[in-house]
Formats: structure tokens, sequence, C-alpha cells
């Protein structure tokens, strides 16, 4: 009996939690539905009052401002540009229209160029679609890949990291079709217009197939036979003219001169191979420079390096292609920005005494003055 009494005692309190727990829960629902209706209707008093009023709203498309919204930029940040811009006048209301509206979930980063006199409501919807601006980025010739890396990091905010990574991929290399351990040389240095969006392979293709498209003509093709020479030998040999040379009208000499000396199987001795070499930025040579153990001193390694020491411009890569017919096989720099050729030793010994004279010249007078 006792027993009887205790179960029906476990039964009856367990009866009592349910119905609490019941109650509590059918409270607290009531409160969210509660909650959920209101702003039901404050979204609903919303699109058919305030919102309509700025779609009707006047724009004039003709007065723009260019700005750019960072990946990653909160609802607040942007905010915070578009009024420094002079493009929001009521920042509170527009945070406050993003976070009902959940455009704050849809705001594109980018380079946008946004009507002025926009209100919040047209602002956010602007800036929550894919911008197609494009972004002007000029890559000089003579970079290295991680020079290029750091460059589009300023302009376009890429990963780095990441982009050298894609440099360095041997796999990307073969899916280009180029039998090399990296994309050194390969990056075309132009003008480009690239989207804010575009991640870093998309960049990297965009860059290679540039370059890639100089080989394609059948006379650069036959050219190349008759040369004996690789793409991968032209990008090299043309990356030492970009970073020899600085007149324009000089590259085929030069080139000539780079041809000449691995016809006769002299070395090289090219400078910018001992500057891609040493650490920091270019500098005088020292002689203990020319002494450095590497594949890429040619002055003591016969041929090419294993691989470009920057990429090279167009003008450069068709010099290494189609050098000037000479007899050159020295040259020296004129203290002018170009340089001195010459055929013999003898020669070239009076031309780099002359550069020398200049160049002690030169240096009294930074001492001394005139």
């Amino acid at each position: 009996m006792k027993a009887l009494k205790l179960l029906l005692a476990r039964i009856l309190f367990g009866f009592y939690l349910m119905r609490k727990f019941l109650v509590f829960h059918i409270k607290n629902h009531i409160k969210l539905f509660s909650a959920v209706v209101i702003s039901i209707l404050i979204l609903l008093i919303l699109q058919f009052t305030v919102f309509p009023a700025y779609n009707r709203a006047e724009i004039d498309h003709s007065k723009r401002k260019t700005v750019l919204v960072p990946k990653g930029a909160t609802l607040r940040e942007i905010a915070d540009i578009m009024q420094d811009n002079s493009l929001l006048d009521h920042k509170r209301f527009f945070i406050l229209l993003g976070k009902i509206s959940g455009y704050q979930n849809r705001l594109q980063a980018g380079l946008f160029t946004v009507p002025q006199d926009l209100h919040p409501w047209h602002l956010l919807k602007y800036l929550s679609q894919p911008t197609l601006a494009n972004v002007k980025v000029t890559i000089p010739e003579g970079l290295e890949s991680s020079e290029i890396a750091a460059l589009l990091k300023r302009e376009l905010e890429i990963d780095s990291v990441r982009f050298m990574n894609h440099i360095n991929d041997s796999i990307l290399c073969r899916d280009f079709g180029i039998e090399a351990p990296s994309l050194e040389g390969y990056l075309l240095p132009e003008t480009y217009f690239l989207h804010y969006q575009m991640n870093e392979l998309e960049i990297i293709r965009i860059l290679v197939n540039s370059c890639l498209k100089i080989f394609e003509p059948d006379s650069v093709q036959l050219q190349m036979a008759e040369l004996g020479m690789s793409q991968l030998e032209i990008l090299t040999m043309a990356s030492i003219i970009e970073g020899e040379v600085v007149i324009d009208s000089e590259r085929v000499i030069v080139s000539s001169v780079y041809h000449n000396r691995l016809r006769r199987g002299w070395l090289l001795g090219a400078d910018p191979t001992i500057q891609y070499i040493i650490p920091g930025p270019p500098r005088r040579l020292l002689i203990t420079d020319l002494q450095i153990d590497s594949p890429y001193n040619t002055y003591i390694y016969r041929g090419l390096p294993p691989g470009p020491i920057n990429n090279p411009g167009r003008q450069s890569i068709m010099a290494a292609l189609f050098p000037a017919d000479t007899k050159y096989m020295y040259f020296v720099a004129s203290g002018d920005g170009g340089h001195r050729f010459s055929r013999t030793a003898a020669e070239h010994a009076r031309w780099k005494e002359n550069f020398n004279r200049i160049r002690r010249e030169v240096r009294r007078k930074e001492l001394y003055g005139n």
C-alpha cells in the first residue's frame, strides 16, 4: 500500500512538472510569436511607406564618386566610408536599415562608382550588388613575382602569400604547359583592368596567358627554332636584358652581345644575375659578389641561369627573340644611362676606363662639390 502511494505521488509530481514546463514554454512562445509578428508589421510598414518613397527618389547618375569598400568591412565601417565620402548623411538610419532588412549580410567588397544623393535604402541596395567597376593596375617591367604580389595586395587586397604559393606551384605550371618549377618570368608587365573580386589564381591566369600569347605567332616559333632556344630560355634572356637596359633602343644590341657570347661559349658575365642573388636593393657590385657560388652567377657558370630573374616586358622579350645583327662582345655603362659597345677587349678597356673616370668625377663632386 505504501509503495502504491509513493508511485501515485511520483506520477502526480511528474504531471505537475510537465504542466509547469508547458505553461512556461507556451508563454515564451507567445512572446516569441508576438515579437515575430511585430517585426513583420514593422517591415510591412517600411515596405509600403518609407521604402517606396526612396524608390521614387530622383537620382542624378551624372554625379558619382568612386569609393573602395575593403574586403571584410562591417556595416558600420561601410557607413563610415560612405559618410567620409559625402555619400551618406544619416549613418545611424543606414545601419538600422541594414540590420532590419538583412542587407548587412549581402554588402559587397569592391570599387564602386556611387551616384551622389542616394537615400540610405538605395545605397544599401547599390552596395549589395557585385561591382562591375574595374581597377586599373599597372605592373612595371622587371619586377620579381614577390614584388608583383605586394603591388597587387596594395591595389586589390589579394592574399600575397597565396599568390606566391600559386607562382611556385609546379602543377599549375604544367597546367599552363610550362616546363619550369615556377611562373617567375611569365607574369607579363602591362596595364590591366582587373575586377576587385578576382582571386589570386584568376589574376595569375590573365598575366600568364598575356605572356604566352607573345609566343603564339608562327614567326616567333620559327625564330625560337632557329635560335635553338626554349620559351623558358628566351624569358630568362629577356629578364637579364630587362635588368640591364634603361634605353629601349639598346635592348636589341645588348641582346646581340649575350647571344654572341652564348654562341662562342663565353661566360655571360651579366651583372643583373648577381644583383638577383645578393640580398637587398640593387647596389654597386663588389669583387666578392662576383665569386658567390650560385647557379645564377653568370660570372662563374656558363650559359643561361636556371630561370628568369624577373618578369620582363614585351620589348625585352622581343629583343631576346630578335637580337640586332652585330659583332659586339662587350659593353659597359656610359654614365648617362646608356652603354658603350665594343668588338675587342682593348676597345672595351678604353670605354671602361672612360666610365671609371666619369664615376670618379661624380664621386668627387658628391664629396667636395663643384
